[in-house]
């Protein structure tokens, strides 16, 4: 995912929310171990990772 600017901490929150609906969903048809859901799990981490430095930088 390529990000054109700085995301706001409430843009992290609602990406997380998104990604985490989808993975869920995609879990629930294809499996846990199926490589979209992986992909979706990844890219959960990294928001939740995101959303940890904003809350440290203020």
């Amino acid at each position: 995912m390529v990000e054109q600017h700085q995301l706001s901490r409430k843009e992290i929150e609602v990406r997380i929310e998104m990604i985490r609906d989808i993975m869920v969903y995609c879990g629930t048809v294809n499996g846990l171990a199926h490589p979209e859901t992986i992909k979706y799990s990844q890219e959960l981490d990294h928001m939740l990772n995101k959303l940890e430095v904003s809350k440290s930088i203020v």
